[in-house]
């Protein structure tokens, strides 16, 4: 599946048995994409983590960030934001209850990123709206 057939598969708003087909996919490409830098499609994976911020569920923060963490083209790819479709806040205070290593390398990532003025103006709105345009046919 290419980045096309899944936007006209599940849309921006993929719901129920779809969302898990978006999480395998995205596994599926960040094995490929881990295992050697241009095996998997990043543009795929991005939409996927679109697909999944949209969604917002907080589990899936750390699938985006394994993601976005594959290789140097996913980490270009995905924006650090995707990581934070229930918000800047709730997702900050769920990667700092995870007792996981890869929890504490994507919150000391956000963390400097919001330092670094990554977050100034960021709603969740705001950037499901720019992905929509973005996205748009």
């Amino acid at each position: 599946m290419d980045e096309d057939e899944s936007l006209h598969r599940f849309s921006l708003h993929p719901t129920g048995a779809d969302l898990d087909e978006v999480r395998g996919l995205l596994a599926a490409q960040t094995r490929l994409e881990k295992g050697a830098q241009g095996d998997g499609d990043t543009e795929l994976m991005k939409l996927c983590c679109v697909q999944l911020f949209n969604a917002a569920v907080l589990e899936d923060v750390l699938l985006i960030w394994k993601a976005k963490s594959a290789s140097m083209d996913a980490d270009s790819s995905i924006d650090i934001q995707l990581l934070c479709g229930s918000g800047l806040a709730r997702t900050k205070a769920f990667l700092s209850n995870q007792r996981l290593p890869e929890a504490e390398a994507a919150l000391q990532r956000l963390l400097r990123c919001e330092a670094g003025g990554d977050f100034e103006d960021f709603s969740v709105a705001g950037h499901a709206a720019w992905y929509a345009a973005y996205y748009a046919p």
